[in-house]
């Protein structure tokens, strides 16, 4: 059994040696634990400090391309490089490294596939009161999207085993975390959580600039990815809505017209059939939409199955380089054994 645990970093040359000092090189259950850094384009020298700090793979992105992109090419990474179970954490060194024993057990146990940490936000002393009750709400909103019963949705410590980093394919170029656990509550994966821990603050949050920030971004992603896999009830519900208001401005008219003063309230009569022309407007995006989700549902499933062939053959992880080399002997890494796979594989048709 192989375990890599992932750290997607942009510009970490100073924290990464002390979120990796805190990571374990051992954990129960498998035989090999292994570190991923996935560089997403850093000017700085995170991909030298991370080879300094004994970093086994590195995935090392041409230029920045988000948090979501960056963890996406490390799930990819891991599955070619042999990983059973992968866990991601953050560069800021925010979660205790020593939880990554906790976080795996329950796929250990064979009761997920998915495992989010709960930092348990209320406890946490540098975050101030109105972000807590951000992040209690939006864990909600997010709870009731996705059908989970994760209270920590935007927590970026998690496990995977190797068949949801199979399925799970992150469409959004912001943020993984939201979009992950409502894929996998629509998808059925079996999602779970613990508690773990959190490390003192070294550096402020750089992927929100402020406040409102977070809260627009978040919210938008929710809504994304939700009327992604529910389009029909998120549009014919907003349908209902506008045809409610289009029948009350027509009884707010018929009222009138009852009243023998129809003719100076037209204006109702016509702006309720606009909203009523609107709301089967709504009504045909709904129905639209659930077709392009059953395409979507099925082009996930043809990624899924291109990932399995690309192990099968070998192919070696995209923008990969080899880490640090204590011993001084060549990688014996997949990515090394893929790409002699893919080669014979050539050779057996000709190429």
């Amino acid at each position: 059994m192989k375990l890599i645990i992932q750290v997607p970093c942009k510009d970490e040359e100073k924290t990464l040696p002390v979120t990796l000092a805190d990571l374990p090189r051992e954990v129960p259950g498998f035989d090999v634990v292994e570190w991923l850094v996935i560089d997403d384009g850093s000017t700085d020298r995170t991909v030298e400090v991370a080879r300094a700090h004994g970093v086994d793979h590195i995935v090392r992105l041409t230029n920045n391309k988000g948090l979501a992109w960056g963890f996406q090419a490390g799930l990819d990474a891991a599955l070619k490089l042999g990983a059973d179970v992968i866990v991601n954490t953050d560069a800021d060194n925010q979660y205790y490294g020593g939880d990554v024993v906790r976080l795996v057990q329950p796929i250990l146990d064979g009761n997920a596939d998915m495992v989010v940490g709960d930092r348990e936000v209320q406890t946490i002393e540098h975050f101030s009161p109105l972000k807590k009750t951000l992040q209690r709400l939006g864990s909600w909103v997010v709870r009731q999207a996705s059908s989970t019963t994760v209270p920590d949705t935007t927590s970026g410590f998690r496990a995977y085993n190797r068949e949801a980093a199979l399925a799970i394919q992150v469409v959004s170029k912001f943020t993984y975390t939201l979009e992950t656990i409502i894929q996998a509550g629509k998808m059925l994966v079996a999602v779970d959580h613990v508690p773990v821990r959190t490390n003192e603050q070294l550096r402020e949050s750089r992927l929100f600039p402020s406040m409102w920030s977070y809260i627009r971004r978040n919210a938008l992603s929710i809504f994304r990815v939700y009327a992604m896999y529910e389009p029909l009830r998120v549009f014919l519900t907003a349908a209902v809505l506008v045809g409610l208001v289009a029948v009350a401005v027509w009884g707010r008219f018929l009222w009138f017209f009852i009243q023998g003063d129809g003719a100076g309230h037209v204006q109702s009569l016509i702006l309720g059939a606009v909203l009523f022309n609107a709301a089967m407007v709504l009504a045909a995006m709904g129905v639209l939409g659930d077709l392009l989700s059953a395409q979507r549902t099925t082009l996930q499933r043809v990624f899924e199955r291109v990932r399995r062939i690309e192990l099968e053959l070998g192919v070696p992880p995209s923008h990969y380089e080899p880490g640090a080399e204590p011993t001084g002997q060549p990688p014996t890494t997949g990515a090394r054994s893929g790409a002699r796979g893919r080669s014979d594989d050539r050779e057996a048709v000709g190429l």
